[in-house]
């Protein structure tokens, strides 16, 4: 009973200085115990470090000193963990994984001073756009190294706010976040609508939401603003809304269009990408709307990370490309 008793005596001390004691604790020793504790043997634990056994047995010695407390029993030529070192083992490696995390942070800063990019987009713009835009900003410079992720709007907004991106490309948002820790600049145009060739429609310069009174629409899900903005349009307008078929992103509701089942409202991007992709296949036209149905996008920045020389390029060329883009699709829309 009273060996019980003071195994959880010392299982509540270091609780209890888990994050007090680091201060006195140093990598060297946590490493060390972590290396033993997953060999059970400090031989194989020095040769794992490329450390003398001398130097491994010291680091452990002065941690269980620090801690005033024996971490392991020795049986002739085997070591065994006492219960608090399982427990202790458990909180080291969380302490040395975050220290690691910090390490590879501060080393992502450094790269991205001498030519690393790590950059995100949201599933659409990361098919296409993005990812060429990209290739063609750094193909003249091979020492770049890029690392390029399909995120969520959400997803990137969290990993730019922990500053672990140089920027990325996302939905904005309705109301402005006061205290983001990303800076976020917006980039506003004007959503088309794709009609299937075959459609009536088609014929058409411009289409109306009058003219798509009852007409079947492949929308997005609901609870997005692109959603919202269609659904309260054709109510303004006195028009039957007809949802036929909805998805995550605006691209593959273009199968839809394709095969003559619906018309989409679409963000000028995945229009763009859409059209590109289709490459001559003429099942789809891109007509402008009469009425303004606007689709907000962000370029996304962290705010409290110095960003590098070759971000902040990337960044003014993604700004520039977009504008050509939007340019671009603007007028194919009235081909």
């Amino acid at each position: 009973m009273l060996k019980r008793q003071n195994i959880i005596a010392n299982f509540n001390f270091l609780q209890f200085n888990k994050y007090s004691l680091c201060f006195g604790m140093n990598f060297q020793q946590l490493n060390a115990f972590c290396e033993v504790m997953k060999t059970g043997s400090v031989s194989q634990a020095a040769r794992n470090l490329g450390r003398t056994q001398p130097a491994i047995s010291l680091s452990i010695k002065s941690l269980e000193d620090l801690l005033d407390l024996k971490l392991f029993l020795r049986d002739g030529h085997s070591l065994h963990a006492v219960p608090e070192a399982q427990y202790l083992y458990v909180e080291a490696q969380e302490f040395l994984n975050r220290l690691n995390a910090v390490k590879g942070t501060m080393k992502s800063l450094a790269q991205g001073q001498s030519g690393a990019l790590n950059v995100a987009a949201m599933p659409g713009p990361s098919t296409l756009v993005f990812p060429e835009f990209v290739a063609q900003a750094i193909k003249k410079n091979a020492d770049i190294k890029v690392s390029l992720s399909s995120r969520s709007t959400q997803q990137i907004r969290e990993m730019v706010g922990a500053q672990t991106l140089d920027f990325g490309f996302a939905d904005a948002i309705e109301t402005a976040e006061p205290n983001a820790l990303y800076s976020e600049e917006k980039v506003t145009a004007n959503c088309l609508c794709a009609i299937p060739t075959s459609h009536p429609l088609a014929r058409k310069q411009h289409v109306s939401v009058k003219d798509l009174d009852g007409v079947p629409q492949g929308t997005l899900q609901v609870g997005h603003p692109l959603f919202e903005r269609v659904r309260d349009t054709f109510a303004q307008h006195d028009a039957k809304f007809v949802q036929q078929v909805d998805s995550q992103i605006v691209l593959p509701l273009m199968q839809f269009v394709q095969e003559g089942l619906c018309c989409v409202i679409s963000d000028p991007i995945s229009a763009f990408t859409q059209i590109k992709m289709q490459s001559g296949n003429d099942a789809i036209v891109f007509r402008p709307l009469v009425e303004d149905i606007p689709y907000c996008y962000a370029i996304l920045t962290p705010r409290y990370r110095p960003i590098s020389r070759t971000a902040e390029a990337l960044v003014s060329g993604w700004r520039d490309h977009l504008a050509r883009i939007l340019q671009e699709i603007s007028n194919l829309s009235r081909e």
